[in-house]
């Protein structure tokens, strides 16, 4: 299997090189205020106080406020340092070799970096230096991206091809980390051990890949419990593998980065929708607006976004999964609804919908699911599905399909399964909650993700597509 990615700093259809991980906010409370059980050695009594209620999460939004609050012209990803967020990495980009175990740093990138803030953020407007071609990196060198969300743990390994990346080899096991962390505020016990099984095998398949560059993430599940930190060391622990916990922003950011190449050039822009398990990410990508001289990447053209704190593990856990009436359904979706009333920029959004030049571009196992129930698939076929076009009438018809079926029918449905049948139509819901607010008339539907866009984003910070047989160590030979 053959993705396409090209080179951001040359294509249209490219993915930003630079990287921000903003601090979580404190939805949980934690001791440190960082969202975050602190490490060392008191990371161990660090637990839920009695008594305590946890605080609601709220949206996350483009500058860190809400649309009243924040200024025109803050949409783009990046402007958290202008809120006043502080910046932190919580693990490092990995390079994997055979001496060192995944997740380790065996080539550790310089600290400094003279296109970035003092937050890490990239300053917009200062020069940069175009990456070249690493000299430890062979040109057939393995790359590896590690996503462990709320419901999946999930990895992809592949090798560098002109203007994208060949898949050698990938792996996907529903661990459903954040089970109860909605209730709780904690990763349960056994949720935790279902990802550490997981994780093993990544770590076995790293090795024996010999892969030689990695990044290992961990999203909502782990930004959101109180002792998501703790899990990561227990991680790090029992299978040499170090992750990081990204923020939502750097989240949004990779969505776009793994599907840039689906969006139509000649429409206007596209609304990108990322449904996971305990968070969904919005983002519009305008076209409309001229990208900077030399800097076309995707990302740029990224104008404002969301991250709302709901997805399809947090959802039915709230309403329930199995047995979904309509007063059900449309509770959820009111509840999702909710939380986009607030969303940045949302009139000059209702204005581009309107003129209807505007696509949807969807990204998860909601979106997938029903294109595989469109396409009338018994068997789930990949590369059916990735890139499908939907019109609004056949995305009603496979909803009205899909919330029409009980419980019993979504585990017969090839395309659901019983892994998936009560988390299904909660993603529906949210899906539906964004339609009737932004009633795109086409939907394209992207089987790839967060995985993708760290795998473009790596081997565009390696300058792998601009090796070519007359240049050496990125100079013209």
């Amino acid at each position: 299997m053959t993705i396409s990615g090209e080179d951001p700093l040359i294509a249209e259809s490219g993915a930003p090189v630079s990287d921000s991980v903003a601090t979580p906010r404190n939805h949980v409370g934690t001791a440190d205020g960082s969202g975050q059980a602190p490490m060392g050695n008191g990371a161990g009594r660090v637990g839920k106080k009695k008594g305590r209620r946890r605080k609601k999460r709220g949206p996350v939004y483009a500058s860190g406020q809400k649309p009243s609050d924040a200024k025109a012209g803050n949409g783009k990803l990046g402007d958290a340092a202008r809120s006043g967020m502080p910046e932190r990495d919580t693990g490092a980009r990995s390079a994997v070799n055979g001496g060192a175990r995944p997740g380790h740093a065996a080539h550790a990138r310089p600290a400094g970096n003279p296109a970035r803030s003092p937050h890490g953020h990239e300053t917009r407007g200062s020069a940069r230096p175009e990456p070249r071609p690493r000299a430890d990196m062979a040109p057939d060198a393995l790359y590896a991206a590690l996503d462990l969300g709320t419901n999946n743990c999930r990895l992809l390994i592949a090798q560098p091809r002109e203007r994208g990346f060949r898949v050698v080899d990938a792996f996907s096991r529903i661990v459903r980390l954040g089970e109860g962390v909605g209730r709780s505020g904690r990763l349960g016990e056994a949720a935790m051990d279902r990802a550490v099984d997981a994780l093993r095998i990544c770590r076995s398949k790293l090795a024996d890949r010999g892969v030689m560059r990695a990044r290992l993430i961990a999203t909502e599940a782990c930004r959101s419990a109180e002792n998501g930190a703790i899990f990561l060391e227990r991680v790090r622990s029992e299978t040499g593998l170090v992750l990081e916990i990204v923020s939502r922003e750097t989240e949004a950011r990779l969505a776009v980065s793994g599907c840039a190449s689906l969006i139509d050039p000649n429409s206007n822009g596209a609304l990108l929708f990322d449904i996971g398990g305990g968070s969904s990410e919005l983002v519009w990508i305008d076209l409309t607006r001229p990208a900077e001289a030399r800097r076309r990447r995707m990302s740029d053209r990224i104008r404002t976004w969301a991250s709302l704190p709901v997805g399809v593990v947090t959802l039915s856990e709230r309403h329930g999964g199995e047995l979904v009436t309509t007063e059900v359904f449309e509770a959820m979706v009111a509840e999702v609804a909710d939380m986009l009333r607030d969303f940045p920029e949302a009139e000059a959004l209702d204005q581009a919908v309107a003129a209807g030049n505007l696509h949807m571009l969807g990204t998860s196992g909601t979106v997938t699911t029903l294109a595989g129930v469109h396409l009338g698939l018994e068997r789930y076929d990949r590369r059916r599905v990735d890139g499908t076009w939907m019109t609004g009438d056949e995305v009603n018809l496979m909803m009205n399909t899909l919330t029409g079926m009980d419980y019993a029918a979504r585990i017969a449905n090839p395309c659901i399964g019983k892994e998936r049948a009560d988390l299904v139509l909660a993603g529906c819901a949210i899906l539906e909650a964004i339609r009737r607010r932004w009633p795109c008339q086409r939907l394209r539907v992207a089987d790839r993700g967060l995985r993708e866009g760290i795998l473009v984003e790596m081997m565009a910070e390696d300058g792998v597509w601009r090796r070519s047989p007359h240049r050496q160590n990125g100079r013209p030979s």
